[in-house]
């Protein structure tokens, strides 16, 4: 692996576009192309938002801790925090994409909510999505995005 880069901000919104900004930099250098330091941006974006709301519950409650690191195959983001744990597979999966034949497509949008994304991005756009949860250290993510071959 390389050299790691590491990077602690409160948990608060307005520190997001900090963090996407310190990790899309990064991703940059290691040559990741357009789409993939977009894909990391976001899920990143969605990382740090759902630390702040659901693990805790709200700004200012504690610190989120980001590194990266460049390998030979891939770029490494960490990400941890010391907030509540959750169990990732109790997220339901998003609605399908198009409304059953039962359905009227404007029953099917109303159904739909913002929010409920962030680990489904997570999941379809990087290469691997690792959650570790431990109630003396905190909770870690870790995503991984290959470089191509």
């Amino acid at each position: 692996m390389g050299k790691k880069q590491v990077l602690t901000v409160p948990g608060r919104y307005d520190q997001i576009k900090h963090i996407v900004q310190f990790v899309a930099d990064g991703a940059i250098q290691a040559g990741l192309d357009e789409d993939a330091v977009f894909h990391v941006e976001l899920c990143c974006d969605e990382a740090c938002t759902n630390i702040i709301e659901h693990a805790y519950g709200g700004e200012d409650k504690g610190n989120i801790l980001i590194s990266y690191e460049v390998g030979a195959d891939a770029f490494r983001i960490v990400i941890h925090d010391n907030g509540r744990t959750f169990n990732p597979a109790s997220v339901p999966p998003p609605l399908p994409s198009s409304p059953p034949p039962d359905i009227s497509p404007n029953h099917f949008i109303d159904q739909l909510k913002i929010g409920g994304l962030g680990i489904h991005f997570m999941r379809k756009l990087m290469d691997e999505v690792h959650f570790e949860f431990d109630p003396q250290t905190g909770n870690t993510l870790v995503m991984i995005k290959k470089f191509p071959k």
